[in-house]
């Protein structure tokens, strides 16, 4: 028997995988709601069931939140095998706004649509679906060959829609039981539809606030407009001085430190990778591109880092006018990150660029209570990586590309960071998949070819 069979299983059972995917998109695992906890606790218990029937050690483990789902297979196989570690999440959204949905949220349906037919219900693309085309790979592999190819830990978590408050302590925790050589998480997009995608470099993140403060009390703009230091206009100056108004370039000094550039192949791949940059740029109003001239679109999205202003308040904000100065001024700002960059380090160039700045009788405070998380980046030179983008090439008819992503997944940071383990990012969701919003979706294609991709990674892991 060979892979060859493990994918004509994955045909012929595809009609009962579906189904089985129906009976966990029923359940109403929302974690951020306290009034579902019961409901989180049912689909922990369904996957755990799941597994076993599979003949996969499993069992439910507590945390102060919702619980983990922790699995294990093939541990009699011996060193010499690879051990790969599988993430999902089981925990969904919430489902408002109600009315929006054009279908009940949690009695999931197939539907006919123009790229072919969809399965409806939240939690169908992220991430319960996506988490089932690795368990059914893995069900089919198990029904053709008696066993799987390699040792896997099985790892879902309840409460990634929800910050994931136990997730770190909980590895910490069992650190040496999820130890494996590799992490696979199945919670991304393919880059465009049709092209399958490897997560090669996320984006870190780095949050600051900050208040300006002119005089003790608002003034009455009358006693005081001229002489007296307004905190807006003062906000204003500061703001414009982030950002080189002819290249787009961040002009805070030593932004750029820890930045690499795209290899010429990286670049190749996303140039060939069906990314449309008009619609991308259309879909949201834009005509161009705005930020850094010199960088394409992707690699604005992918691989250089952003300065952003989040939120901008101050003075009188009610109906109709007041002659005010104000006393204060306030702004919220982010930074994505990228490569080696440093948040903490980052964190005291950017206060050292408003401190510099500030006019006589204007101070500055800042909120010390915010936090920062570098960049995840995967070491695509290891050679499983290159083993997966040709079993997605294969699987697919089409070339696999190692792509960035322009948001964070804390966990692939965590895998790093708590168990010294690299991390692999494979999904088959569509931009159009709704995940978060009403009428959530997953195209069935997307379904069935990630379960015969998953069989073919795994295959090709075994043989790297």
């Amino acid at each position: 028997m060979s892979l060859d069979d493990v994918l004509a299983r994955i045909d012929t059972d595809l009609p009962a995988a579906m189904e089985r995917l129906m009976d966990l998109l029923r359940i109403q695992s929302i974690s951020t709601d306290p009034a579902f906890k019961s409901d989180c606790d049912k689909a922990a218990d369904w996957l755990v069931s799941d597994l076993n029937s599979m003949g996969i050690t499993a069992e439910k483990r507590p945390t102060p939140g919702h619980p983990m789902v922790v699995g294990h297979v093939g541990q009699d196989l011996g060193d010499d095998v690879p051990h790969v570690l599988f993430y999902g999440h089981y925990d969904v959204q919430p489902v408002d706004p109600l009315n929006l949905w054009n279908t009940p949220p949690f009695e999931p349906q197939i539907e006919d649509t123009p790229n072919g037919q969809v399965i409806r219900g939240r939690g169908a693309s992220d991430d319960k679906g996506q988490l089932m085309t690795f368990v059914e790979a893995c069900r089919a592999w198990k029904e053709v060959h008696g066993s799987l190819p390699c040792r896997i830990t099985f790892f879902f978590e309840g409460e990634e829609e929800s910050g994931s408050p136990s997730l770190i302590p909980f590895m910490q925790d069992n650190a040496d039981e999820l130890k494996a050589d590799l992490a696979l998480i199945c919670d991304t997009s393919m880059v465009s539809r049709g092209v399958p995608s490897i997560a090669s470099q996320l984006r870190g993140m780095l949050k600051d606030e900050f208040t300006i403060t002119g005089p003790r009390i608002d003034l009455h703009s009358g006693h005081y407009g001229g002489p007296g230091l307004n905190p807006l206009r003062e906000m204003s100056k500061i703001i414009a001085s982030f950002h080189d108004e002819d290249t787009g370039a961040v002009t805070v000094d030593g932004f750029y430190e820890g930045v690499h550039e795209v290899s010429a192949e990286q670049l190749r791949q996303w140039q060939n990778c069906g990314f449309d940059e008009a619609e991308y740029l259309n879909s949201v109003g834009y005509s161009q591109p705005h930020g850094e001239k010199a960088y394409s679109t992707l690699e604005q999205q992918w691989a250089r880092p952003t300065l952003e202003i989040n939120g901008l308040w101050g003075g009188y904000n009610g109906a109709g006018s007041k002659t005010v100065i104000p006393s204060e001024a306030h702004c919220k700002i982010t930074c994505r990150l990228v490569g080696d960059m440093d948040p903490d380090a980052l964190r005291d160039k950017i206060r050292a660029h408003v401190q510099q700045r500030l006019s006589p009788d204007a101070t500055v405070t800042w909120d010390n209570d915010l936090e920062g998380s570098p960049a995840p980046v995967m070491n695509i030179a290891r050679p499983e990586f290159e083993a997966a983008r040709g079993a997605l090439s294969d699987e697919w008819d089409r070339e696999a590309v190692f792509t960035g992503m322009g948001g964070s997944i804390p966990i692939a940071g965590f895998f790093k960071s708590v168990l010294d383990m690299d991390a692999m990012l494979v999904g088959y969701a569509n931009d159009d998949d709704a995940i978060h919003s009403p009428n959530e979706k997953y195209d069935v294609k997307s379904f069935h070819k990630g379960i015969r991709s998953w069989a073919r990674i795994l295959d090709a892991l075994t043989r790297t």
